[in-house]
């Protein structure tokens, strides 16, 4: 059918026209509004299409462009006519469990699943290999964190719109991905819910912060942190920093739109003396966010996988130790460190907690954020105590 021939095309130009050192996410509208023949229909496929290819990673590279996007159509759906086109005897079996079809595969056209994610750099402690790797075929689901009082307001909005939710608790609702709250929540969406990962959110169960304490986001981004601890006591005094001023500048409409409306900000680069700007500061608390591979969300954003590079491990776990030397020096004795991580591998998790411990604090809890088992990113997370004199 014309069709399908005509979402191969697409597909095939979208791929020549991307060029692999940008996100899809910012590629594709762009690609989109460049290309304006292309209805809506065709965008959704071309898509699909795109984030389906990138999930088989290095999988099959010898294959031709064509064969291995088939193979993805494969993984990553339980039906697909696109599929049944071009491939009927592949799409007899797509309904199979994802390990059936893996193993089908295997046998038939030399896929191999360890092949897919770059793993010269070992899996934390307690991932399970297999069902991580597994789970790069399926788009991770759209979570929000309900502001409190805003609950009720919320889910009746989303009911009324015949929105599909589930509560994963009084605060956080699962969607399914591309779900257009901006269409849902027309007039807006500001102050009601954040939206952040599950994983992200049940990082704070960490936190355990006092009234009144001092505490500092030492690697802000987009606030998601630091919003989290405003939720949970707002009577914090808050710093915020961050080595891009642009990241810094954006959060002040989202912190007021949240209610927090005091507290300070600071451009620092973590990485060098930063005495001059704090030196007169002692903090209850330090939310380490740290820069890494962010390999726990490539199930977000799968052309990651085959861009990796995997000397970036090692840099990324300079970075963080690095980073890590020059904020536990303004931590008061006998108060948390929180240290987060979106990464999979050990050199940026339990290793770098290792040497945190070598700079005088005592570990209290770690544990991996499973995501993959739950259609969430998978994060790493610990909590650590500077030892008293």
């Amino acid at each position: 059918m014309a069709k399908f021939d005509n979402q191969l095309r697409n597909f095939n130009r979208a791929l020549e026209a991307y060029h692999q050192d940008m996100p899809l996410a910012k590629f594709l509208p762009v690609y989109f509004r460049a290309n304006k023949q292309m209805g809506s229909s065709d965008r959704r496929t071309t898509s699909r299409l795109l984030y389906n290819y990138f999930r088989i990673g290095n999988a099959c590279v010898d294959l031709p462009v064509e064969e291995r996007l088939f193979i993805s159509e494969f993984l990553c759906n339980q039906s697909s006519e696109f599929l049944e086109y071009f491939k009927p005897e592949l799409h007899q079996l797509i309904a199979f469990p994802i390990n059936q079809k893996i193993d089908y595969l295997e046998k038939t056209c030399g896929f191999k699943l360890d092949e897919v994610f770059p793993l010269n750099g070992s899996l934390s402690k307690s991932i399970d290999r297999g069902a991580f790797l597994e789970s790069i075929f399926v788009q991770p689901d759209l979570f929000i964190r309900i502001n409190p009082g805003k609950e009720k307001f919320v889910i009746a909005k989303l009911e009324q719109a015949e929105t599909i939710f589930a509560k994963e608790s009084e605060q956080t609702l699962r969607l399914p991905n591309g779900t257009k709250l901006d269409s849902i929540f027309e007039d807006s969406q500001d102050g009601l819910f954040e939206i952040q990962d599950l994983s992200s959110q049940r990082t704070g169960e960490h936190f355990q912060p006092n009234k009144w304490e001092a505490w500092w986001d030492a690697c802000a981004a987009s606030g998601g942190k630091s919003l989290l601890l405003y939720s949970q006591e707002p009577t914090v005094k808050l710093l915020v920093s961050d080595i891009r001023e642009s990241v810094l500048n954006n959060l002040d409409k989202r912190f007021a739109d949240a209610g927090l409306l005091k507290f300070q900000k600071k451009q620092l680069d973590l990485l060098k003396n930063v005495d001059p700007e704090l030196h007169h500061y002692e903090f209850d608390g330090v939310i380490l966010d740290a820069p890494c591979t962010g390999s726990g969300t490539w199930g977000r954003t799968p052309e990651m996988i085959s861009q990796f590079e995997d000397h970036r491990i090692s840099f990324f776990q300079s970075l963080q130790k690095g980073i890590s030397a020059n904020v536990v020096k303004y931590l008061k004795p006998g108060k948390p460190l929180i240290y987060i991580t979106c990464s999979v591998f050990k050199e940026e998790n339990e290793e770098v907690v290792s040497y945190l411990e070598t700079l005088g604090l005592t570990l209290e809890k770690s544990e991996i954020l499973k995501g993959y088992a739950e259609k969430a990113d998978t994060m790493f997370v610990a909590r650590l105590v500077k030892n008293k004199d």
